[in-house]
């Protein structure tokens, strides 16, 4: 389909802020606001029919207005066409879970939900999934220090694993900044 007709295909129907097509590839930008009814819209609708939702990823966007950006893609059996919707988001802002209409979701809302810190308002089950219960903070932000804040090892004389704060201290070292090939 041309890019003009796909346009007035979606925007008749859902309710978005920007359209493109980047490689005959469809990608949406929606808002949090008719998230729902957007998700219903493109998987009940004759005209879409986007009954598989294949990813939920989130992108840490540090340093803009809108930190965080969720992308969901979708799969149209019916017409062989893929979807891409983008919604951005502040650090205090939820997003409504789309459980009820894609159950795949629970698994992707829950992986976000640990790692990055966004919250989706409605899920039945959000807790964490990759990190322990008592990890504090979020590891794919950006502003996560790369080494964490606790640091685990194994003591062989207790015979357990012992969590214990993060020490980074750095010896002197004299650095030579004259090269070899001069």
């Amino acid at each position: 389909m041309i890019q003009k007709e796909l346009n007035n295909k979606y925007k008749g129907i859902i309710s978005f802020i920007y359209y493109q097509n980047i490689n005959k590839e469809n990608i949406i930008t929606i808002t949090k606001k008719n998230l729902l009814f957007n998700f219903y819209i493109l998987k009940k609708h004759f005209f879409f029919q986007y009954k598989l939702l294949t990813c939920i990823s989130g992108v840490d966007l540090l340093g803009k207005t809108y930190r965080f950006s969720v992308c969901y893609e979708l799969l149209s059996l019916q017409y062989n066409t893929r979807l891409r919707l983008k919604l951005f988001i502040n650090e205090i802002t939820a997003i409504s879970t789309i459980t009820s209409i894609y159950i795949n979701s629970n698994w992707w809302e829950r992986e976000i939900w640990d790692l990055f810190g966004i919250y989706f308002y409605g899920h039945p089950d959000l807790r964490r999934i990759l990190t322990d219960y008592g990890f504090e903070g979020h590891p794919l932000r950006k502003d996560f220090p790369l080494s964490g804040y606790i640091e685990l090892r194994y003591d062989l004389k207790k015979k357990r694993i012992i969590s214990e704060p993060l020490e980074l201290a750095q010896e002197f070292r004299f650095f030579n900044f004259e090269t070899p090939w001069t």
